[in-house]
């Protein structure tokens, strides 16, 4: 049976796959092959490799793929905490590798990289600040081992505090800062995502709904998983995780053809984001970025305009105060919070459009 959970602040996420065991078919290894094949890199200069790292003393997998090593690196922070996009990303980065080298990475104690620590040891280490340095350590590395002098920084809802954190301390690292479903003030986000949501069900005259929702008052409290889990089943119901959506089914049920997941892969992710939540969710009460009103490098918010899981006006008020090199909003008409997979080829054009030359004027300056 395919269990649902919620994850914290970001998206509501299937298990991984049909429990197995090791006796149990691989029903899924054909598709797995056909992906596989359809995804392979294959031009000279590009690169296609997983490998691990250790990241802030915790052994960490990281997935780049790209048609060009020339290419400037992008590396896509996941949401969750614990929703790895690594089994994802076949449905809708292989256009970004054109153009980009794309970093797919399973953060310390997601996906493929939970089994390879101690959750013991590694759970006083699930801290915000701890995610942040780890991500500036994987910058660093990737710039030696590929040869570059910058990166971009793409964030992902719960990535996007990651992100965000990153581009505030270290600005130096990026060529830019993208944030998608981006997150400022997650309380504020939340207090207005309930808002929305018990305001559809009374619309809708869904009793049960309305009766779920006013028990979870006062909201969202000290972001216990069970109130943030009550709250999301009605808000993705009423499409605000996928626009006019009322579930996310067509999006999970992708891992379990991505030649980057096995089955024990995604028991693993299943496990890790779990893990993660417990420990990571409550810390977010106390994160914002409402007092940050200067960033040193390009920042581009991509936000999907019926976006009610990180309602997106919250967004686009914070940055209409930001002071930066450059700023922009993009705005996807027929999104939600998964834009990248709602409006794929809009997404493509804002990267290519907005923020790849911004790699382009720089080094055309270092010249």
């Amino acid at each position: 049976m395919i269990r649902l959970r919620v994850l914290s602040l970001s998206i509501a996420v299937a298990a991984s796959s049909v429990a197995q065991t090791p006796e149990t078919p691989d029903i899924y290894a054909p598709g797995r092959a056909i992906v596989a094949d359809l995804d392979r890199i294959v031009t000279p200069n590009g690169v296609q490799e997983t490998f691990e790292a250790v990241l802030g003393g915790a052994r960490q997998v990281i997935n780049v793929r790209g048609a060009d090593r020339g290419n400037p690196i992008l590396i896509y922070i996941h949401g969750g905490p614990g929703a790895v996009e690594m089994p994802f990303g076949w449905a809708f980065q292989r256009p970004w590798e054109d153009f980009f080298t794309v970093v797919q990475w399973d953060q310390r104690g997601a996906g493929r990289s939970y089994p390879l620590n101690d959750p013991k040891t590694l759970a006083p280490t699930l801290t915000i600040d701890r995610y942040r340095d780890d991500t500036v350590e994987l910058i660093d590395l990737l710039c030696k081992k590929y040869r570059k002098r910058k990166v971009f920084l793409l964030g992902h809802s719960w990535g996007s505090v990651v992100g965000l954190s990153v581009a505030a301390k270290r600005p130096d690292l990026l060529y830019a800062y993208i944030g998608m479903g981006q997150y400022i003030d997650p309380l504020a986000s939340e207090r207005a995502s309930y808002t929305w949501t018990l305001e559809q069900a009374r619309k809708d005259n869904n009793a049960p709904a309305v009766k779920e929702l006013e028990a979870l008052q006062p909201y969202p409290g000290d972001f216990a998983i069970e109130k943030i889990d009550g709250e999301r089943k009605w808000a993705v119901h009423y499409g605000g995780l996928f626009y006019r959506h009322q579930n996310g089914d067509f999006y999970f049920h992708l891992a379990r053809i991505s030649p980057e997941y096995s089955p024990a892969d995604r028991q693993a992710w299943d496990d890790g984001s779990a893990y993660t939540v417990k420990i990571v969710v409550p810390q977010l009460a106390a994160a914002s970025f409402a007092r940050l009103n200067r960033l040193d490098c390009p920042v581009f918010m991509f936000e999907g305009r019926h976006d009610e899981v990180a309602p997106s006006t919250v967004t686009a008020a914070w940055l209409d105060k930001l002071k930066a090199p450059t700023k922009a909003t993009v705005w996807f008409e027929n999104s939600a919070h998964m834009m990248m997979i709602e409006e794929p080829g809009r997404v493509l054009a804002a990267l290519l459009r907005s923020v790849r030359p911004c790699a382009n004027a720089e080094e055309k300056e270092m010249r």
